[in-house]
């Protein structure tokens, strides 16, 4: 039979096979490492394939590779162009430069200067970046366009069978590496090209492996795909974990995915930056969060895998430095469970003291906001952290017991942004937007020029850089008349040039910033 018509399984498991032979010119095998997790009780064994210590930090240089050496001598002539929002793109360029192929990377505005200058680095004088619209798949667009007029091969990021066998080779240096057989592996998905290629490989020799897909709860466009009996488009992508933010899965891999995936799992962002802690902790790692995602899932099922041998893989460490200090500041990130309350004590001397000293007392205060607001009442906000969540539990009746009013508020935009109360009575017709736009020159210039210049006066601005490729500001207008306000909201679009999502912040949110309670 030839091989273009073989079923999907069984060409994939032919062209890892292949892929065996090319993939060594460009890097060398990656390590097995034992992971013991910290604290007490049950475990499993915890293989971890370190796809972080590649050439590029990343598997993807697998792929890209086996893809690029299969192109004919009028290919690659005509070079090569593809779309990637940052270690795709590396692995092309690696391969561009090693196989001297003129290659042409479609990458979103918004990508990282660190991520740019990688792809140079490893691409050198073969390797030009074309910087193109706001999202990757815009980048697609534009890179596709380049492919029609130009001629030029298109190396897909995860859709392509070439793509996906090279990734696979890293399945078969776990099958290789006497470790084996695992009773259950986690893979991570974005588009699928890993995942399928190595779920493939590993029920090839292990057929009682279970294998669990992982994908963020913002961005499991697998799961969609699987329930939909078809690859469909998510309206809304987190891009927390942006290796893995792909809004739909492609086609050749939901096609293996479908037959060798045996559960999906979603997990949280709070989860990730869980397991980038510990994973710095047991192995001095620092994992880009797409890269910790299968950890993330151990962790989160660690009760009952105790007494199982676990494969997990670490895709990849490509992570601006900036966004280091987001995730060690995150509350998933931290060795205890948290709460953020909002408590009302009188504005007396001695009253937060009596309410450290009761409710608060064997409790650890990791976060403190207050300010003088009001002659008789004060809200300071804590966040409390205990190292058992029984403790925190307790705390409502505590307060309760007190004769306290309380709220809690963790999840609170104005808490996320450590927002400062404004004076309400100075402010006419005030509106707060949360507001998550790309984070590269001019974006937000060009939001607050085209929607808000001429029509309300900036009262409130709340932005930090944190090193994603989106920025996250809360904006506070005020309008000089109701009617000013209403127009602008109902015509306020949600998604724009720019931006991602504008919204306003609900009531709540809007009382406790411009009022003392």
């Amino acid at each position: 039979m030839e091989r273009e018509n073989l079923p999907l399984d069984r060409r994939l498991r032919q062209e890892i096979l292949f892929a065996r032979e090319r993939v060594y010119r460009f890097g060398q095998p990656t390590l097995m490492e034992r992971l013991v997790l910290p604290g007490p009780g049950p475990s499993p064994e915890i293989w971890v394939k370190r796809e972080d210590l590649s050439p590029v930090k990343s598997y993807k240089w697998r792929g890209a590779c086996n893809a690029m050496t299969q192109l004919t001598a009028e290919q690659r002539a005509a070079g090569v162009v593809t779309a990637s929002a940052g270690n795709h793109a590396q692995g092309v360029a690696l391969a561009a430069k090693t196989l001297g192929i003129q290659t042409r990377i479609y990458m979103p505005r918004s990508t990282p200067k660190v991520k740019q200058n990688a792809v140079l680095h490893h691409g050198g004088e073969f390797v030009r970046i074309m910087l193109s619209g706001d999202s990757y798949d815009e980048a697609v667009m534009a890179a596709r366009e380049d492919q029609h007029n130009s001629g030029a091969a298109y190396v897909h990021a995860y859709d392509d069978l070439h793509v996906m066998a090279g990734q696979g080779t890293l399945a078969d240096e776990v099958v290789l590496s006497g470790h084996g057989p695992f009773d259950v592996a986690y893979l991570q998905i974005g588009g699928g090209g890993m995942s399928s290629a190595v779920s493939c490989w590993l029920k090839t020799y292990w057929p009682e492996i279970e294998i669990v897909g992982v994908e963020g709860v913002g961005q499991a466009s697998m799961k969609a795909a699987l329930e939909a009996g078809k690859p469909v488009e998510l309206h809304d992508l987190d891009i927390f974990c942006d290796g893995t933010a792909v809004r739909k899965a492609g086609e050749n891999p939901f096609g293996i995915c479908k037959d060798t995936l045996d559960r999906m799992l979603t997990i949280t962002n709070s989860e990730v930056s869980a397991a980038i802690r510990v994973l710095w902790e047991t192995l001095r790692c620092i994992s880009e969060p797409s890269g910790a995602m299968g950890l993330a899932a151990v962790l989160k099922e660690r009760a009952s895998l105790a007494g199982k041998k676990v494969l997990i893989v670490i895709s990849g460490a490509n992570i601006d430095f900036l966004q280091l200090g987001l995730i060690a500041q995150s509350e998933g990130s931290a060795s205890s469970v948290s709460r953020t309350l909002r408590v009302q004590i009188p504005e007396q001397a001695g009253t937060m003291l009596r309410l450290l000293d009761t409710c608060f007392e064997g409790l650890n205060i990791s976060d403190f906001q207050y300010g003088l607001h009001d002659a008789q009442q004060a809200w300071p906000v804590f966040t409390i952290t205990a190292e058992r969540p029984e403790l925190l539990d307790a705390l409502p009746a505590k307060l309760d017991a007190g004769g306290y009013r309380w709220q809690d508020i963790s999840d609170a935009v104005d808490v996320t942004f450590r927002a400062i109360p404004l004076r309400g009575d100075l402010l006419m017709h005030p509106v707060f937007l949360r507001l998550d736009f790309y984070e590269r020159p001019g974006a937000l210039h060009d939001f607050l020029s085209r929607l808000i210049r001429g029509r309300a006066n900036l009262c409130y601005f709340n932005y930090r850089q944190s090193g994603e490729r989106i920025g996250r500001a809360l904006i506070g207008l005020d309008f000089p008349s109701a009617e000013s306000r209403t127009a602008f909201l109902q015509t306020l679009p949600e998604h724009g040039e720019g931006y991602r999502s504008c919204k306003p912040v609900d009531d709540e949110v809007m009382a406790r910033l411009t009022s003392a309670g």
